[in-house]
Protein backbone atom coordinates (compact mmCIF):
# COMPACT_ATOMS: atom_id res chain seq x y z
CA UNK A 1 0.00 0.00 0.00
CA UNK A 2 2.78 2.42 0.36
CA UNK A 3 4.27 2.26 -2.83
CA UNK A 4 0.51 2.44 -4.52
CA UNK A 5 0.26 5.72 -2.09
CA UNK A 6 3.74 6.92 -3.17
CA UNK A 7 2.91 5.98 -7.00
CA UNK A 8 -0.69 7.86 -6.77
CA UNK A 9 0.83 11.02 -5.02
CA UNK A 10 3.70 11.18 -7.12
CA UNK A 11 1.62 11.13 -10.59
CA UNK A 12 -0.82 14.03 -9.03
CA UNK A 13 2.05 16.09 -7.76
CA UNK A 14 3.40 15.67 -11.58
CA UNK A 15 0.27 17.04 -12.58
CA UNK A 16 0.13 19.88 -10.54
CA UNK A 17 3.77 20.82 -11.38
CA UNK A 18 2.53 20.76 -15.01
CA UNK A 19 -0.02 22.98 -14.43
CA UNK A 20 2.06 25.68 -12.42
CA UNK A 21 4.53 25.31 -14.67
CA UNK A 22 1.82 26.42 -17.73
CA UNK A 23 0.33 28.62 -15.20
CA UNK A 24 3.74 30.54 -14.87
CA UNK A 25 4.48 30.84 -18.34
CA UNK A 26 0.61 32.43 -19.24
CA UNK A 27 1.85 34.84 -16.62
CA UNK A 28 5.01 35.65 -17.62
CA UNK A 29 3.55 36.20 -21.21
CA UNK A 30 0.97 38.60 -19.64
CA UNK A 31 3.34 40.45 -17.42
CA UNK A 32 5.69 41.15 -20.75
CA UNK A 33 3.06 41.88 -23.17
CA UNK A 34 2.08 44.96 -21.87
CA UNK A 35 5.69 46.54 -23.14
CA UNK A 36 5.37 45.07 -26.68
CA UNK A 37 7.79 43.38 -29.21
CA UNK A 38 5.84 40.06 -28.60
CA UNK A 39 3.61 38.03 -31.18
CA UNK A 40 0.76 36.09 -29.96
CA UNK A 41 0.89 33.68 -26.80
CA UNK A 42 0.40 30.60 -29.30
CA UNK A 43 3.74 31.39 -31.10
CA UNK A 44 6.05 30.61 -28.03
CA UNK A 45 4.03 27.51 -26.33
CA UNK A 46 6.80 25.47 -28.09
CA UNK A 47 9.04 25.92 -25.64
CA UNK A 48 6.86 23.96 -23.29
CA UNK A 49 8.04 20.85 -25.30
CA UNK A 50 11.52 21.55 -24.02
CA UNK A 51 10.65 23.17 -20.26
CA UNK A 52 8.16 20.32 -19.17
CA UNK A 53 10.37 17.23 -19.71
CA UNK A 54 13.31 19.23 -18.71
CA UNK A 55 11.23 20.39 -15.00
CA UNK A 56 10.16 16.96 -15.06
CA UNK A 57 13.82 15.48 -15.10
CA UNK A 58 14.79 18.23 -12.86
CA UNK A 59 12.10 17.73 -9.83
CA UNK A 60 12.68 13.60 -10.22
CA UNK A 61 16.30 13.98 -9.79
CA UNK A 62 16.70 16.13 -6.66
CA UNK A 63 14.19 14.20 -4.68
CA UNK A 64 10.98 16.64 -5.32
CA UNK A 65 8.96 13.86 -6.25
CA UNK A 66 9.53 11.74 -3.22
CA UNK A 67 8.14 11.96 -0.31
CA UNK A 68 9.23 15.51 1.13
CA UNK A 69 7.31 15.46 4.53
CA UNK A 70 10.64 14.79 6.32
CA UNK A 71 12.54 17.36 4.05
CA UNK A 72 13.53 20.65 6.05
CA UNK A 73 11.97 23.78 4.25
CA UNK A 74 15.91 25.14 3.64
CA UNK A 75 16.66 22.00 1.70
CA UNK A 76 12.91 22.07 -0.29
CA UNK A 77 13.72 25.72 -1.39
CA UNK A 78 17.09 24.80 -2.19
CA UNK A 79 16.41 21.67 -4.56
CA UNK A 80 14.08 23.88 -6.27
CA UNK A 81 16.56 26.90 -6.87
CA UNK A 82 19.22 23.87 -8.30
CA UNK A 83 16.14 22.74 -10.78
CA UNK A 84 15.67 26.23 -12.20
CA UNK A 85 19.48 27.26 -12.60
CA UNK A 86 20.26 24.17 -14.54
CA UNK A 87 16.98 23.79 -16.22
CA UNK A 88 17.25 27.29 -16.75
CA UNK A 89 20.77 26.64 -18.76
CA UNK A 90 19.33 24.17 -20.86
CA UNK A 91 16.43 26.12 -21.66
CA UNK A 92 18.04 28.71 -22.84
CA UNK A 93 20.95 26.73 -24.75
CA UNK A 94 17.89 25.06 -26.57
CA UNK A 95 16.06 28.20 -27.58
CA UNK A 96 19.60 29.67 -28.73
CA UNK A 97 20.12 26.57 -30.90
CA UNK A 98 16.44 25.95 -32.51
CA UNK A 99 14.79 29.77 -32.60
CA UNK A 100 17.49 31.83 -34.80
CA UNK A 101 15.04 35.12 -34.76
CA UNK A 102 15.86 35.21 -31.25
CA UNK A 103 13.50 35.02 -28.28
CA UNK A 104 12.14 37.67 -25.59
CA UNK A 105 15.04 36.82 -22.62
CA UNK A 106 12.83 38.87 -20.51
CA UNK A 107 10.07 36.31 -20.95
CA UNK A 108 11.78 33.37 -20.66
CA UNK A 109 13.46 35.52 -17.25
CA UNK A 110 9.82 36.01 -15.80
CA UNK A 111 8.99 32.54 -16.80
CA UNK A 112 12.00 31.41 -14.58
CA UNK A 113 11.47 33.16 -11.60
CA UNK A 114 6.93 32.94 -11.27
CA UNK A 115 7.79 29.38 -12.29
CA UNK A 116 10.23 29.33 -9.12
CA UNK A 117 8.07 31.08 -6.82
CA UNK A 118 4.94 29.01 -7.82
CA UNK A 119 6.27 26.04 -7.45
CA UNK A 120 7.92 27.06 -3.92
CA UNK A 121 4.45 28.23 -3.21
CA UNK A 122 3.17 24.73 -4.09
CA UNK A 123 5.44 22.49 -1.96
CA UNK A 124 5.64 24.08 0.81
CA UNK A 125 2.17 24.09 0.88
CA UNK A 126 1.59 21.05 0.56
CA UNK A 127 4.00 20.15 3.31
CA UNK A 128 3.21 22.46 5.62
CA UNK A 129 -0.96 21.70 4.98
CA UNK A 130 -0.84 18.03 5.19
CA UNK A 131 1.63 18.13 8.32
CA UNK A 132 -0.91 20.59 10.05
CA UNK A 133 -4.09 18.50 9.24
CA UNK A 134 -2.04 15.33 10.76
CA UNK A 135 -1.36 17.62 14.22
CA UNK A 136 -4.69 18.44 13.99
CA UNK A 137 -5.38 14.45 14.39
CA UNK A 138 -6.82 13.88 10.79
CA UNK A 139 -6.03 11.64 8.88
CA UNK A 140 -3.99 9.42 10.81
CA UNK A 141 -3.15 5.98 11.36
CA UNK A 142 -3.77 4.09 15.03
CA UNK A 143 -0.15 2.05 15.67
CA UNK A 144 0.55 -0.54 18.15
CA UNK A 145 3.92 -1.28 19.00
CA UNK A 146 5.32 -4.88 20.19
CA UNK A 147 7.93 -4.57 22.23
CA UNK A 148 9.64 -2.16 24.57
CA UNK A 149 13.46 -2.41 23.95
CA UNK A 150 16.46 -0.17 22.28
CA UNK A 151 14.37 -0.79 18.32
CA UNK A 152 10.97 0.25 20.17
CA UNK A 153 12.46 3.02 21.76
CA UNK A 154 14.36 4.42 18.82
CA UNK A 155 10.64 3.95 16.71
CA UNK A 156 8.67 5.66 19.73
CA UNK A 157 11.24 8.81 19.14
CA UNK A 158 10.89 8.77 15.74
CA UNK A 159 7.24 9.09 15.68
CA UNK A 160 7.25 12.27 18.06
CA UNK A 161 10.01 13.60 16.29
CA UNK A 162 7.29 14.01 13.31
CA UNK A 163 3.79 14.28 14.25
CA UNK A 164 2.97 15.45 10.76
CA UNK A 165 3.47 11.71 9.30
CA UNK A 166 0.06 11.33 10.95
CA UNK A 167 0.74 7.97 13.24
CA UNK A 168 -0.88 7.68 16.50
CA UNK A 169 0.39 5.80 19.18
CA UNK A 170 -2.44 3.46 21.00
CA UNK A 171 0.36 1.89 23.35
CA UNK A 172 3.21 -0.63 23.67
CA UNK A 173 3.24 -4.17 23.95
CA UNK A 174 5.92 -5.72 25.85
CA UNK A 175 7.67 -9.29 24.80
CA UNK A 176 8.36 -10.86 28.29
CA UNK A 177 6.49 -11.58 31.23
CA UNK A 178 9.56 -10.13 33.40
CA UNK A 179 9.48 -6.80 31.82
CA UNK A 180 8.46 -4.43 34.37
CA UNK A 181 8.32 -1.05 32.66
CA UNK A 182 4.84 0.29 32.76
CA UNK A 183 5.21 3.12 30.05
CA UNK A 184 7.79 4.85 27.16
CA UNK A 185 8.04 8.34 26.29
CA UNK A 186 4.98 8.54 28.52
CA UNK A 187 2.71 5.85 26.17
CA UNK A 188 1.57 3.32 28.33
CA UNK A 189 2.70 -0.73 27.78
CA UNK A 190 -1.03 -2.15 27.46
CA UNK A 191 -0.74 -5.61 27.63
CA UNK A 192 1.67 -8.99 26.79
CA UNK A 193 2.32 -10.62 23.94
CA UNK A 194 0.00 -13.46 24.67
CA UNK A 195 -3.12 -10.59 24.90
CA UNK A 196 -2.28 -8.83 21.42
CA UNK A 197 -5.54 -10.01 19.48
CA UNK A 198 -7.41 -9.75 22.74
CA UNK A 199 -6.00 -5.55 22.95
CA UNK A 200 -6.54 -5.46 19.10
CA UNK A 201 -10.30 -6.32 19.74
CA UNK A 202 -11.14 -3.92 22.28
CA UNK A 203 -9.00 -1.06 20.28
CA UNK A 204 -9.21 0.45 17.47
CA UNK A 205 -5.80 -0.29 15.63
CA UNK A 206 -4.72 0.14 12.18
CA UNK A 207 -1.34 -1.84 12.02
CA UNK A 208 0.86 -3.32 14.43
CA UNK A 209 4.33 -2.67 14.48
CA UNK A 210 6.62 -5.27 16.13
CA UNK A 211 9.88 -3.78 17.16
CA UNK A 212 11.56 -6.94 18.61
CA UNK A 213 15.35 -8.70 18.06
CA UNK A 214 15.83 -11.43 15.56
CA UNK A 215 16.03 -13.79 17.92
CA UNK A 216 12.37 -13.30 18.78
CA UNK A 217 10.83 -13.94 15.14
CA UNK A 218 10.03 -17.07 15.85
CA UNK A 219 7.37 -15.87 18.67
CA UNK A 220 5.43 -13.80 16.50
CA UNK A 221 4.45 -16.47 13.79
CA UNK A 222 1.28 -17.07 15.09
CA UNK A 223 0.50 -13.56 16.24
CA UNK A 224 1.13 -12.41 13.12
CA UNK A 225 -1.14 -14.71 11.41
CA UNK A 226 -3.81 -13.62 13.77
CA UNK A 227 -3.74 -10.11 12.75
CA UNK A 228 -3.53 -11.10 9.23
CA UNK A 229 -7.22 -13.12 9.77
CA UNK A 230 -8.16 -10.36 11.35
CA UNK A 231 -7.26 -7.61 8.93
CA UNK A 232 -4.85 -5.60 10.58
CA UNK A 233 -1.46 -4.73 9.23
CA UNK A 234 1.18 -6.08 10.27
CA UNK A 235 5.02 -4.25 10.17
CA UNK A 236 8.33 -5.65 11.43
CA UNK A 237 11.58 -3.41 11.76
CA UNK A 238 13.58 -5.88 10.31
CA UNK A 239 14.85 -6.51 7.08
CA UNK A 240 14.08 -10.30 6.43
CA UNK A 241 11.31 -12.52 7.79
CA UNK A 242 10.34 -15.98 6.23
CA UNK A 243 6.98 -16.73 6.50
CA UNK A 244 4.53 -17.94 3.84
CA UNK A 245 1.77 -14.53 3.39
CA UNK A 246 -0.23 -13.46 0.41
CA UNK A 247 1.18 -10.01 0.18
CA UNK A 248 4.22 -8.95 1.18
CA UNK A 249 6.32 -5.47 0.83
CA UNK A 250 9.65 -4.72 1.56
CA UNK A 251 10.41 -1.13 2.12
CA UNK A 252 12.16 1.43 3.75
CA UNK A 253 9.72 3.42 6.65
CA UNK A 254 10.01 6.61 5.39
CA UNK A 255 13.90 6.33 3.93
CA UNK A 256 15.01 5.20 7.49
CA UNK A 257 14.02 2.05 9.09
CA UNK A 258 13.55 -1.12 6.72
CA UNK A 259 10.03 -2.54 7.29
CA UNK A 260 8.76 -5.82 5.95
CA UNK A 261 4.61 -5.13 5.74
CA UNK A 262 2.08 -8.19 5.60
CA UNK A 263 -1.31 -7.30 3.78
CA UNK A 264 -4.62 -8.73 4.53
CA UNK A 265 -5.77 -6.41 1.59
CA UNK A 266 -4.00 -4.23 -1.08
CA UNK A 267 -6.48 -1.72 -3.16
CA UNK A 268 -5.23 0.58 -5.88
CA UNK A 269 -4.26 3.97 -4.76
CA UNK A 270 -6.00 5.36 -7.61
CA UNK A 271 -9.04 3.64 -7.74
CA UNK A 272 -9.56 4.08 -4.03
CA UNK A 273 -9.38 8.26 -4.65
CA UNK A 274 -11.90 7.66 -7.12
CA UNK A 275 -13.88 5.42 -5.04
CA UNK A 276 -13.91 8.80 -2.31
CA UNK A 277 -15.06 11.11 -5.57
CA UNK A 278 -17.86 8.63 -6.32
CA UNK A 279 -18.95 8.46 -2.94
CA UNK A 280 -18.96 12.05 -2.70
CA UNK A 281 -20.73 13.10 -5.33
CA UNK A 282 -23.03 9.67 -4.03
CA UNK A 283 -23.67 11.39 -1.22
CA UNK A 284 -24.39 14.61 -2.50
CA UNK A 285 -26.93 13.85 -4.85
CA UNK A 286 -28.50 11.22 -2.42
CA UNK A 287 -29.00 14.29 0.37
CA UNK A 288 -30.86 16.21 -2.46
CA UNK A 289 -32.90 12.97 -2.42
CA UNK A 290 -33.64 13.13 1.25
CA UNK A 291 -34.29 16.87 1.33
CA UNK A 292 -36.95 16.77 -1.33
CA UNK A 293 -38.66 13.69 0.28
CA UNK A 294 -38.19 14.86 3.68
CA UNK A 295 -41.62 16.49 4.03
CA UNK A 296 -43.42 13.30 2.75
CA UNK A 297 -41.47 11.35 5.26
CA UNK A 298 -41.39 13.26 8.63
CA UNK A 299 -45.43 12.92 7.74
CA UNK A 300 -45.89 9.83 7.35
CA UNK A 301 -43.76 8.88 10.42
CA UNK A 302 -45.54 11.53 13.10
CA UNK A 303 -49.07 10.87 11.98
CA UNK A 304 -48.04 6.88 12.27
CA UNK A 305 -46.22 6.30 15.28
CA UNK A 306 -44.81 8.70 18.39
CA UNK A 307 -41.64 9.39 19.04
CA UNK A 308 -38.19 10.69 17.21
CA UNK A 309 -37.48 11.33 13.49
CA UNK A 310 -34.49 10.09 13.13
CA UNK A 311 -33.10 6.88 14.71
CA UNK A 312 -29.23 6.58 15.36
CA UNK A 313 -26.86 3.85 16.31
CA UNK A 314 -23.40 3.06 17.38
CA UNK A 315 -21.87 1.18 14.68
CA UNK A 316 -18.36 -0.22 13.95
CA UNK A 317 -16.76 1.44 11.12
CA UNK A 318 -12.99 0.81 9.43
CA UNK A 319 -10.91 -1.42 11.99
CA UNK A 320 -13.06 -0.36 15.43
CA UNK A 321 -13.74 2.94 14.65
CA UNK A 322 -17.36 3.62 16.24
CA UNK A 323 -19.61 6.32 14.58
CA UNK A 324 -22.93 6.67 15.01
CA UNK A 325 -25.23 5.77 12.09
CA UNK A 326 -28.12 7.26 11.27
CA UNK A 327 -31.81 6.59 10.24
CA UNK A 328 -35.24 7.72 9.30
CA UNK A 329 -37.15 5.71 12.52
CA UNK A 330 -38.94 2.43 11.24
CA UNK A 331 -39.34 1.01 14.59
CA UNK A 332 -41.08 1.70 17.71
CA UNK A 333 -39.57 3.44 19.90
CA UNK A 334 -39.21 0.23 22.85
CA UNK A 335 -37.67 -1.43 20.04
CA UNK A 336 -34.00 -2.04 21.57
CA UNK A 337 -35.99 -3.04 25.09
CA UNK A 338 -38.32 -5.85 23.04
CA UNK A 339 -35.49 -7.50 21.39
CA UNK A 340 -34.56 -9.34 24.48
CA UNK A 341 -38.06 -11.04 24.49
CA UNK A 342 -37.65 -11.89 20.66
CA UNK A 343 -34.01 -13.26 20.52
CA UNK A 344 -35.69 -17.16 20.49
CA UNK A 345 -37.52 -16.13 17.32
CA UNK A 346 -34.00 -15.32 15.38
CA UNK A 347 -33.64 -16.47 11.99
CA UNK A 348 -30.09 -15.92 11.88
CA UNK A 349 -27.66 -18.49 12.67
CA UNK A 350 -24.22 -15.89 13.79
CA UNK A 351 -24.09 -12.44 15.26
CA UNK A 352 -26.68 -11.18 13.58
CA UNK A 353 -30.46 -10.75 14.41
CA UNK A 354 -33.05 -11.39 12.17
CA UNK A 355 -36.53 -11.97 12.12
CA UNK A 356 -39.27 -12.10 9.36
CA UNK A 357 -42.66 -9.72 10.43
CA UNK A 358 -40.58 -8.54 13.04
CA UNK A 359 -43.61 -6.83 15.29
CA UNK A 360 -41.08 -3.82 16.62
CA UNK A 361 -41.73 -2.34 12.58
CA UNK A 362 -44.16 0.45 12.34
CA UNK A 363 -46.63 0.32 9.13
CA UNK A 364 -44.59 3.04 8.16
CA UNK A 365 -41.62 1.96 8.89
CA UNK A 366 -42.61 -1.39 6.95
CA UNK A 367 -43.24 0.75 3.63
CA UNK A 368 -39.07 2.77 4.10
CA UNK A 369 -37.48 -0.10 4.71
CA UNK A 370 -39.09 -2.37 1.36
CA UNK A 371 -38.23 0.96 -0.80
CA UNK A 372 -34.66 1.56 1.72
CA UNK A 373 -36.41 4.75 2.18
CA UNK A 374 -35.21 4.40 5.97
CA UNK A 375 -31.45 4.86 4.89
CA UNK A 376 -31.43 8.04 3.20
CA UNK A 377 -29.73 9.56 6.42
CA UNK A 378 -26.86 7.17 6.02
CA UNK A 379 -25.33 9.61 3.05
CA UNK A 380 -24.51 12.27 5.74
CA UNK A 381 -22.75 9.27 7.06
CA UNK A 382 -20.66 8.58 3.40
CA UNK A 383 -20.42 12.72 2.71
CA UNK A 384 -18.39 12.65 6.58
CA UNK A 385 -16.10 9.35 5.30
CA UNK A 386 -17.32 7.46 8.07
CA UNK A 387 -19.40 5.24 5.24
CA UNK A 388 -19.29 4.56 1.44
CA UNK A 389 -21.87 4.09 -0.82
CA UNK A 390 -20.67 0.48 -1.31
CA UNK A 391 -18.94 -1.92 1.65
CA UNK A 392 -20.03 -4.08 4.26
CA UNK A 393 -22.65 -4.22 6.38
CA UNK A 394 -21.87 -2.29 9.30
CA UNK A 395 -21.83 -3.82 12.47
CA UNK A 396 -22.79 -3.41 15.86
CA UNK A 397 -20.48 -3.39 18.83
CA UNK A 398 -21.99 -6.35 20.63
CA UNK A 399 -21.77 -8.10 17.18
CA UNK A 400 -18.48 -7.69 16.46
CA UNK A 401 -17.59 -8.50 20.68
CA UNK A 402 -18.28 -12.13 19.66
CA UNK A 403 -16.71 -11.91 16.10
CA UNK A 404 -14.21 -14.93 15.62
CA UNK A 405 -11.13 -14.01 14.40
CA UNK A 406 -11.09 -14.40 10.40
CA UNK A 407 -14.98 -12.25 10.99
CA UNK A 408 -13.14 -9.39 12.00
CA UNK A 409 -11.37 -9.15 8.55
CA UNK A 410 -14.49 -8.16 7.01
CA UNK A 411 -14.58 -4.65 9.06
CA UNK A 412 -10.99 -3.60 7.72
CA UNK A 413 -12.62 -1.48 5.20
CA UNK A 414 -15.45 1.29 5.60
CA UNK A 415 -18.42 -0.23 5.97
CA UNK A 416 -21.23 0.48 3.06
CA UNK A 417 -24.89 1.50 2.38
CA UNK A 418 -24.96 -1.45 0.14
CA UNK A 419 -22.55 -4.31 -0.62
CA UNK A 420 -22.40 -7.70 -2.48
CA UNK A 421 -25.01 -9.08 0.70
CA UNK A 422 -27.45 -6.92 0.39
CA UNK A 423 -27.69 -7.65 -3.66
CA UNK A 424 -27.47 -11.27 -3.43
CA UNK A 425 -30.59 -12.23 -2.05
CA UNK A 426 -29.98 -11.57 1.53
CA UNK A 427 -33.69 -12.57 2.77
CA UNK A 428 -32.74 -15.95 1.48
CA UNK A 429 -29.29 -15.98 3.57
CA UNK A 430 -29.52 -17.66 7.26
CA UNK A 431 -26.42 -18.06 8.46
CA UNK A 432 -24.62 -15.05 9.12
CA UNK A 433 -20.92 -17.28 8.13
CA UNK A 434 -22.89 -16.63 4.54
CA UNK A 435 -22.82 -12.80 5.12
CA UNK A 436 -19.34 -12.85 5.90
CA UNK A 437 -18.59 -14.88 3.09
CA UNK A 438 -19.88 -12.13 0.96
CA UNK A 439 -18.07 -9.49 2.41
CA UNK A 440 -15.03 -11.32 2.40
CA UNK A 441 -15.19 -11.91 -1.48
CA UNK A 442 -16.39 -8.18 -2.31
CA UNK A 443 -12.83 -7.56 -0.21
CA UNK A 444 -10.62 -9.89 -2.09
CA UNK A 445 -12.12 -8.87 -5.67
CA UNK A 446 -12.32 -5.12 -5.29
CA UNK A 447 -12.29 -2.68 -7.64
CA UNK A 448 -14.15 0.36 -9.00
CA UNK A 449 -15.93 -1.37 -11.57
CA UNK A 450 -17.35 -3.93 -8.83
CA UNK A 451 -18.60 -1.17 -6.78
CA UNK A 452 -20.60 0.66 -10.04
CA UNK A 453 -22.15 -2.84 -10.81
CA UNK A 454 -23.14 -3.14 -7.39
CA UNK A 455 -24.44 0.22 -7.21
CA UNK A 456 -26.90 -0.28 -10.84
CA UNK A 457 -27.54 -3.82 -8.79
CA UNK A 458 -28.90 -2.03 -5.95
CA UNK A 459 -31.23 0.24 -7.30
CA UNK A 460 -32.41 -2.85 -9.95
CA UNK A 461 -33.61 -4.27 -6.35
CA UNK A 462 -34.64 -1.53 -4.47
CA UNK A 463 -37.24 -0.47 -7.92
CA UNK A 464 -38.24 -4.53 -7.63
CA UNK A 465 -38.74 -3.96 -3.72
CA UNK A 466 -36.84 -7.52 -3.33
CA UNK A 467 -33.85 -8.45 -0.71
CA UNK A 468 -34.80 -5.44 1.80
CA UNK A 469 -35.64 -6.50 5.27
Amino acid sequence: MLKQQARLFTKLSILVDLIVVLGAFYGAYRVRAPAGGLSAFKDYLWVMLVVVPTWYFLLARYGLYASIRTTPLRQLLVSLLKVHVIGGVIVASTIFLLEPRGFSRFLFGYFLAFSFLLLSLEKVTIKLGLGYIRVLGYNFRNILIVGTEEKARDFVRLIEEHADWGLRLVGLIRMWDDEIISDLHEYPVVGKLDELVVICRQNPVDEVVFCVTKESVAELEEAILSLEEMGITVRMLLDFYDVSASRTELSLFHGEIPMLTFYSKTFDAEQLLLKRFLDIIGAMVGLVLTVLLFPFIVLAIKLDSPGPLFFFQERVGENGRIFKCWKFRSMYVDAEERKKELLHLNEMNGALFKIRNDPRITRVGAFLRRTSLDELPQFWNVLRGEMSLVGTRPPTPDEVAIYENWQRRRICIKPGITGLWQVSGRNEIRHFDEVVRLDLEYIDRWNLWLDIKILLKTVLVVFARTGSC
